[in-house]
């Protein structure tokens, strides 16, 4: 059966640039190993197969598929999703709508910036919270390449957050040590992984590339059939998590911005706003752009 599909680059407002998304529009009849295979077939970091809501007041529900699995949320396919059915709806106004996904519905805005772009913005579904177990900064640098040294600046510390899926952040001191991080294959496991999940590792410092952003980021999941991924909205959405645990942030609304994926030559912006009320996080939300690259049909 021919199905229809789109595939849009997230995080960026250009192609070829940001995180690259499929998207199955017809996916009803598919089962779960049909779409571990077309996922692998695509072999972009996660594929969206979209389907009617359960929920007649919501707009869709999708499935994320990586290469290795199926995961219950994440950021970039949230965002191409909100975009890509503003385009569907041909929607040039900001408007909200709900995706089902499998931590729940998640809450969105989205509006057309021209004929195959756009920018898609959701609610964080679960406020982050701080997990047990963070690996110490000996065995971090073991898995990543790098002096123990490297590792913490300011406030922060190694700690493990999850807002639907747990990440260890790993805050280095300089630029140069976020760049030559590698993966060793053997301690990267044993050192990230959690009983849940295999290894998700997100490096981060305040030295960026590029002026007017807040910091620099890169994430290894090669568990997940992800070696290196060039935007990470659901670890942005539980690092809102540690910025109101250790950045110092006032009552009120905040933004920042994190650039990655630039050490794979696909830049790619995050937007990270965060509501702190009583000295404690409220709300948060992750946002970005989205841009169409192709579609066609596939034959599944």
């Amino acid at each position: 059966m021919r199905r229809r599909f789109v595939t849009l680059d997230v995080f960026t407002d250009r192609r070829f640039a940001g995180n690259p998304l499929g998207a199955v529009l017809e996916p009803e009849g598919l089962d779960t190993d049909a779409m571990q295979a077309i996922t692998r077939e695509f072999g972009h970091p996660e594929t969206i197969f979209v389907f009617a809501p359960t929920d007649p007041k919501h707009r869709a529900r999708i499935r994320i598929f990586t290469p290795g699995r199926e995961i219950p949320f994440a950021g970039h396919p949230t965002v191409g999703a909100a975009v890509l059915l503003a385009r569907l709806d041909g929607v040039s106004q900001r408007r909200p709508l709900v995706i089902e996904e499998g931590v729940g519905p998640v809450v969105c805005t989205a509006a057309l910036t021209g004929p195959d772009r756009g920018r898609g913005e959701f609610v964080v579904p679960q406020l982050p919270a701080i997990m047990l177990g963070a690996p110490d900064n000996a065995a971090i640098a073991r898995a990543l390449g790098l002096d123990a040294g490297e590792v913490g600046f300011d406030a922060f510390g190694p700690e493990r957050w999850s807002a639907g899926n747990p990440f260890t952040f790993v805050p280095l001191q300089r630029l140069d040590s976020v760049r030559r991080c590698r993966v060793d294959p053997a301690h990267f496991e044993n050192t990230f992984a959690t009983p849940e999940r295999p290894g998700m590792a997100f490096m981060f410092c305040r030295e960026t590339v590029e002026a007017g952003h807040h910091f620099h980021a890169r994430m290894f999941a090669p568990g997940m059939g992800v070696p290196e991924d060039p935007a990470t909205g659901s670890a942005a959405a539980a690092f809102a998590g540690l910025l109101a645990a250790h950045a110092g942030l006032s009552d009120g609304e905040h933004r920042f911005t994190i650039e990655q994926g630039y050490e794979m030559g696909r830049p790619s912006l995050i937007g990270v706003a965060l509501t702190m009320a009583g000295g404690k996080l409220a709300s948060a939300a992750i946002g970005g752009e989205a841009v169409v690259v192709t579609e066609g049909t596939i034959e599944a």
